[in-house]
């Protein structure tokens, strides 16, 4: 059934084409970034269909090593050359670029093609999803390059609502085999894990459970401020967890629309001194602030660690990963619990642009179109039906090939496999084809499903400041101005008062005085002007 309905869809399309065609053309030049491992797309089975299926030819000019600077050569001297290229595939445009090249007229707005007749699937896709219409929709309103991204959410197990596998990228964790030895249950509050950490250090539990050197437990090891492995997730007991973003540091949005920076809010000042005593007492690794991951999963798998942090149990325990459970998102000593939830990763539109040197983009949309359909990007992103994907299951979802299958077929791994296969350019993966066409990763399945049954029972406010907002050049360049002094400034005087004790009242006004001379009220002002106009798009 799935076949037949991509069929019908090919076929509507094709039939739109006649109407919007400004001149015949079948064959095209597309310069295209490569994977390193990729031999180009002359003989790609699946481009090669496609290009059938459309009617057209593209001759391919793929470029790995120095695309960079082949694209500035070709896109400068596209208008008087002898063989233009008619659109530019995965050569890594950033919005900057695109509304640069769509200004002076290099690329075209591609915004009266992407319609039910010429691209019917992406159409249906931008109706469904709005907020990849946000993204790709630069700030004049036009459109120069096609949505590209992988959607991992929730939808892709089965859920009713869809959020990305990094909603909530750090989980707490904590030795239960310690606990049980010691008659103690798992906290639930930061009062509760205070007096385990506390149990663990008196009773030496790295020394008297796994033998290790007397002294050497460590009640709980984080990073400083780290994507996975930081101490953040234990800033929900005040009502906040400040993620590290690609944003500026902080920068949450609130159910309201109101985009705020929390380094500056009461319940922020008070986390940093309720821990402070923590840091003083031993309970957290003195060595925090310095150590990198490697050092940390030492220490952890090694056995010396009772509570940690981390992206899954198993990754980080080693051998002891069997002794660990998740920690609840622990209630602090007013009542507050509250996740701030983290933006998943973001759609892409520098992966095909149309230049004006193109005379049917209609025609050559329509083919690009086809990539939409969830079958096919899926043999786009890892390679093809017989290749990558061996088979279906009595539920009809293709199966991927195993590393063990890949080398006894192909005598290469099953990454290298995909590497050599995979096409570059304007894929969208959308959680749902977890459902319909094939199957995710069995740990990206189980986090998903931990986040949504487990911690989502802890989030009270699921807004998020999404990674997808269109930043004009001029607002990047403010960011860029003030960005890296007031992140560091940020981080120091966090690092400070856990180290030292919190602020006094005087310390904590000169502070945030301090962090609105490093740009802080103008850097607020940019990300709610942007997500505004994010919000307004969609």
């Amino acid at each position: 059934m799935k076949k037949v309905v991509s069929l019908f869809l090919a076929a509507m399309m094709l039939l739109g084409l006649a109407s919007f065609a400004s001149a015949e053309q079948t064959e095209f030049n597309v310069l295209s970034g490569i994977s390193a491992l990729s031999g180009g797309y002359d003989n790609n089975p699946v481009l090669n269909d496609l290009q059938a299926q459309a009617g057209i030819k593209i001759t391919w000019d793929c470029w790995s090593d120095s695309l960079s600077e082949v694209v500035g050569t070709r896109i400068s001297g596209n208008a008087a050359s002898k063989n233009p290229i008619d659109a530019f595939q995965a050569c890594g445009f950033s919005n900057f670029d695109l509304m640069r090249y769509g200004a002076a007229g290099t690329f075209i707005d591609l915004t009266p093609y992407i319609n039910p007749e010429i691209m019917p699937n992406l159409s249906a896709i931008l109706e469904k999803h709005p907020e990849i219409r946000a993204a790709i929709t630069m700030n004049d309103g036009k459109i120069y390059g096609l949505p590209a991204g992988e959607q991992m959410g929730t939808a892709g197990i089965g859920r009713e609502k869809d959020y990305s596998i990094f909603s909530i990228p750090q989980f707490a964790m904590i030795n239960k085999a310690w606990l049980d030895d010691l008659g103690l249950a798992v906290p639930t509050t930061l009062e509760e894990l205070h007096d385990v950490l506390a149990a663990f250090k008196e009773n030496d539990m790295s020394a008297k459970y796994y033998g290790n050197d007397a002294g050497s437990t460590i009640p709980m090891s984080t990073g400083f401020d780290q994507w996975c492995w930081g101490q953040n997730v234990f800033y929900a007991g005040f009502g906040f967890t400040n993620w590290i973003n690609d944003v500026c540091m902080d920068l949450t949005v609130n159910a309201d629309g109101v985009v705020n920076f929390v380094c500056d809010d009461d319940n922020y000042r008070a986390a940093i001194t309720y821990f402070h005593d923590w840091y003083a007492d031993g309970l957290m690794d003195l060595e925090m602030f310095s150590q990198d991951t490697n050092q940390l999963i030492a220490k952890v798998s090694g056995g010396r660690v009772g509570v940690t942090t981390w992206w899954e149990i198993p990754e980080i325990t080693g051998p002891h990963a069997a002794d660990y459970v998740y920690l609840p998102i622990l209630t602090g000593p007013d009542g507050a619990s509250n996740v701030t939830l983290r933006t998943g990763g973001a759609t892409n539109s520098g992966q095909l642009s149309i230049t004006a040197q193109c005379k049917d983009p209609a025609r050559l949309l329509a083919f690009y179109d086809l990539w939409y359909q969830g079958d096919i990007v899926m043999q786009l992103q890892y390679g093809p039906i017989g290749v990558w994907f061996t088979g279906q299951d009595e539920k009809g979802m293709w199966l991927s090939i195993t590393d063990e299958e890949s080398r006894a077929k192909f005598n290469k791994s099953s990454g290298e496999l995909k590497s050599q296969n995979e096409v570059a350019g304007p894929k969208l993966i959308l959680s749902e084809y977890y459902n319909e066409y094939f199957y995710m990763e069995d740990r990206a399945m189980d986090r998903l499903a931990d986040t949504y049954d487990y911690f989502f029972q802890f989030v009270k406010d699921f807004s998020f400041y999404p990674q997808d907002c269109v930043f004009t050049e001029t607002e990047l360049d403010d960011i860029d101005f003030y960005r890296a002094d007031f992140e560091r400034a940020v981080a120091e005087y966090e690092a400070k008062w856990i180290k030292e004790g919190g602020p006094s009242d005087a310390d904590w006004e000169a502070y945030k005085s301090f962090l609105n001379r490093c740009g802080m009220s103008d850097l607020l002002n940019i990300y709610q002007t942007v997500y505004d106009r994010y919000v307004a798009a969609k």
